[in-house]
């Protein structure tokens, strides 16, 4: 049986937090109230200029120019009041960026002095850092175009244009490739400490920490579909014999190879996870006990059809207890208390024989040994005396 595959960190090319860049999430509201703060400086400094004599040209172009300085403080609102911010509504802002940057050249008199293309930097590092690569490409494909159309009638020589383009618009795009190759490596350093963080590096499978993790969504999934979420732990028989006889090497390719398994036999939407030693849990969502047993079963021929690499085997002992998750429950306690009773019922399949798959039916502990009657704790059964060395079989009666 082919091992685990090894966990795959979340790829640097896509969005930073996924589609959305992490909606809700810290990073998102960051982007979030980033973005507001460049738009509103870049909106007040614009209209600073309003004020200045001989920045802007008259008439309708500094109706257009102040029209635009007011877009962009208009743009900062949403982004300020809902603190999050999409993907592709990054890049509509990057690409506005680029656009006010042309419209604030062609309105002053002096683009050169007053409209630098530095002012593109903003927009690039914003692309750089919150965009996927070809969002970037295009933003950088946009930005040439955009210096020649700002700074084309301040140079009387094409050759003097043509270099004042190059120069701004390549220092502008190095410093955005810097940023975007700066970003992956930032990425893939977090990709991969999350999932160290939340599974195990022996076997693959999740570990404690993400299984916690996942419980709220699996009970507000059984709460919405109407299902019960079923627990099951999976203990490998025998399975210090295996490190005693053989050696730890041994033993730990006996896990690799019960977790590759056991990853093939679970459905896409139950967690798999490793609570430590040769112990296992999963967790998935069933219609009726039935379902859960059935599940149960195959994990477990699962676990006997396992081999490792030097063609070691054990089987499993599997306890199954199942839960209706209700409204304003405590999800991650009775996660624990419905693992509790799992493995309960995983020691009665022990007890039973092992190699074997028991379901725990009642939800509640099983109950003390019955107490002996009164009468009898007052007045115990005779128990024979001892014989006194010497003495007679006859003598004792």
């Amino acid at each position: 049986m082919r091992p685990v595959p090894p966990v795959r960190p979340r790829d640097p090319d896509g969005p930073p937090s996924g589609r959305a860049l992490g909606p809700g999430g810290p990073e998102n509201r960051v982007a979030a109230l980033l973005l507001a703060v460049l738009l509103v400086i870049g909106g007040l400094m614009g209209l600073v200029n309003l004020a200045l004599d001989g920045v802007v040209r008259d008439g309708v172009v500094r109706t257009t120019y102040a029209a635009t300085m007011a877009a962009c403080l208009l743009a900062a609102v949403p982004l300020v009041v809902r603190r999050r911010v999409g993907l592709w509504q990054t890049f509509g802002l990057v690409l506005l960026g680029d656009l006010v940057y042309v419209v604030v050249a062609l309105c002053t008199e002096d683009p050169v002095r007053y409209a630098t293309p530095l002012v593109l930097l903003f927009p690039s590092v914003v692309a750089a850092w919150f965009l996927v690569p070809w969002m970037l490409g295009v933003h950088m494909a946009a930005v040439p175009v955009a210096v020649l159309v700002a700074v084309q009638h301040s140079y009387d020589s094409p050759g003097g244009l043509a270099v004042q383009v190059a120069v701004s618009a390549g220092m502008l795009d190095l410093v955005a490739v810097g940023v975007h190759l700066l970003r992956r490596r930032e990425q893939r350093l977090l990709s991969a400490t999350e999932a160290l963080s939340q599974h195990d590096p022996l076997t693959g499978l999740a570990n404690r920490r993400y299984l916690v993790e996942q419980v709220p969504r699996l009970w507000r999934q059984a709460r919405r579909e109407g299902q019960r979420v079923a627990a099951m732990v999976i203990d490998l028989d025998h399975f210090k014999q295996v490190n005693d006889r053989h050696g730890h090497a041994a033993g730990d390719a006996v896990l690799q190879a019960v977790a590759g398994a056991l990853a093939d036999t679970v459905r896409p939407s139950d967690v798999l996870a490793r609570l430590g030693g040769e112990e296992l849990v999963v967790l998935g969502l069933v219609g009726d006990p039935g379902e859960a047993a059935h599940l149960a079963e195959r994990l477990r021929l699962g676990v006997g059809t396992a081999r490792s690499v030097h063609g070691h085997a054990v089987t499993a002992s599997i306890g199954v207890a199942l839960a209706r998750p209700g409204d304003g429950e405590d999800a991650v306690g009775a996660l624990w208390r419905l693992v509790d009773r799992a493995d309960a019922a995983m020691y009665e399949a022990k007890q039973g024989g092992r190699d074997r798959v028991a379901t725990l039916a009642s939800p509640f502990p099983t109950p003390p040994p019955r107490r002996a009657p009164a009468a009898e704790l007052l007045d115990p059964p005779t128990v024979p005396a001892p014989r006194l060395p010497g003495a007679s079989r006859t003598d004792t009666g």
